[in-house]
């Protein structure tokens, strides 16, 4: 059973675990490389090919912060984050995302917080004007920087707090950063109004996504890779209806998971589990929404109404309001008319 990839390209869809900065294509890269001479990064689209291939997640963590060194001020932000919501819009047809956004690295880059803010929203209210496409924010605490990092992140969420954010979350490596640290900081944010959206099992094992639940109350888990290893969990996050945000080409690019065949997706659906289908990280995975979407049509040996229910469960799960559900999953319907599914 094979579904085209100009179907996939062309159904509306929503994205629920995307970086920010890992979002920039190649283009967008060189744009902010050329603005900043003397960062390793290439200014040259075709040879950031290359850059981008990674050894192990280590490896990605260094690269990934490589690119965020070439963001310096507010109108870098502005230029990253509009021309990512134009490429999503105009090139995959994503209609709702929620951007995982670390302010903390801007920030201690020199960046007012205020400033970063306000150019994320800037962004956000001129791309959804522009090209119907609308974005909400996830502000993570990149784990390996520690308890400052996530004081930090916090206080932007809720003192600052923009417009369009809707979740807090943790990335970063997850080997050495324990997730019991930040109970605190998420227990805030959750009282602030702000749903929990950590990422956990990725690269450990299935405690970590425990501690995400039971610690953080996840929402959400970002990877759950490790998920299957224990089948208590399976049952908890079955019982739960707990998403998990599944990106299997970053999996395979970080060497998180060896390879396709391998890969934890097929029985996670066969657990009964809720599943999304997401990048992560596009640009530097070789990847974006669409090919996640062919790819796991193959894993999961789907037909178009298969992959249109894959869609639609991104956009169930998501922390949009109510009318843009229902307007989202009615596009979703319409499209599968119009094709005759």
């Amino acid at each position: 059973m094979t579904v085209s990839r100009e179907f996939l390209a062309g159904m509306p869809k929503a994205e629920l675990h995307v970086h920010h900065v890992g979002s920039a294509s190649p283009r967008i890269v060189a744009e902010l490389a050329a603005r900043h001479p003397g960062s390793p990064v290439p200014a040259d689209p075709a040879a950031l090919t290359e850059y981008f291939k990674f050894s192990d997640f280590a490896h990605f963590i260094e690269i990934y912060l490589s690119v965020v060194d070439l963001i310096k001020t507010p109108d870098d932000i502005r230029l990253l984050t509009y021309q990512v919501a134009r490429e999503m819009a105009e090139q995959q047809n994503l209609r709702y995302a929620e951007l995982t956004v670390t302010p903390h690295t801007s920030v201690k880059r020199g960046i007012a917080a205020e400033a970063f803010c306000e150019a994320i929203e800037d962004a956000r209210v001129a791309a959804e004007k522009e090209f119907g496409i609308t974005l909400r924010w996830i502000f993570d605490i990149p784990g390996e920087s520690g308890i400052p990092a996530a004081d930090e992140t916090l206080r932007i969420a809720t003192k600052i707090r923009p417009e369009g954010l809707v979740g807090f979350g943790l990335g970063g490596p997850e080997i050495g950063v324990p997730r019991p640290q930040f109970q605190p900081h998420f227990e805030a944010a959750i009282a602030a109004g702000l749903h929990s959206v950590p990422h956990a099992g990725e690269t450990t094992g299935p405690e970590t996504i425990w501690d995400a639940v039971r610690l953080l109350k996840a929402e959400r888990i970002g990877h759950g890779t490790s998920t299957m290893q224990d089948p208590a969990l399976v049952e908890y996050l079955r019982e739960h209806r707990i998403p998990l945000e599944v990106s299997p080409t970053s999996n395979i690019a970080t060497r998180a998971v060896a390879s396709y065949d391998v890969h934890p997706l097929r029985s996670m659906v066969d657990a009964g589990l809720v599943v999304t289908i997401n990048s992560d990280d596009p640009p530097m995975f070789g990847t974006d929404l669409t090919n996640e979407y062919v790819v796991a049509t193959k894993l999961l040996d789907l037909d178009e109404a298969g992959a249109a229910e894959l869609a639609k469960t991104a956009v169930r799960v998501s922390f949009a309001d109510d009318a843009l559900k229902t307007t989202l999953l009615a596009e979703i319907d319409t499209y599968l008319g119009i094709h005759g599914v």
